[in-house]
């Protein structure tokens, strides 16, 4: 039982970083990619701010994910107990709380709603 401590705070270490690294790498290639655009195409200003939310929201969406699964590895295989998974519980509700709205703002409408439409 010993091994599964220092294995889930080496895991959970480098799901955390690669959840800032990919939020890091999208805003990074959001803002070179709307450069890129803006002189190679006479794009409208409009157009590429556009495009840039939409490559730096989905990218902090899928950071926040890694980001909530070192978290919850973390603290169940780690430190278990009432006071850390309350502290879970809150960081999971903030982050799900962002992945949310970040969706919404992404895509316009309601999660459920993309579900009506496909009907």
């Amino acid at each position: 039982m010993d091994y599964i401590h220092p294995f889930a705070n080496w895991s959970a270490g480098i799901l955390g970083a690669l959840g800032i690294a990919l939020i890091l790498f999208m805003a990074i290639y959001s803002l070179f990619a709307a450069c890129r655009h803006l002189i190679r195409h006479d794009a409208d200003t409009a157009e590429v701010f556009n495009e840039v939310r939409q490559r730096l929201g989905r990218g902090i969406l899928l950071g926040l994910e890694f980001l909530i699964a070192a978290d919850i590895m973390l603290t169940v295989a780690v430190e278990l107990s009432f006071e850390t998974v309350g502290m879970l519980v809150v960081i999971v509700l903030i982050r799900s709380y962002l992945s949310f709205t970040l969706e919404v703002e992404l895509t316009g409408r309601w999660p459920w709603e993309k579900k009506r439409e496909a009907e």
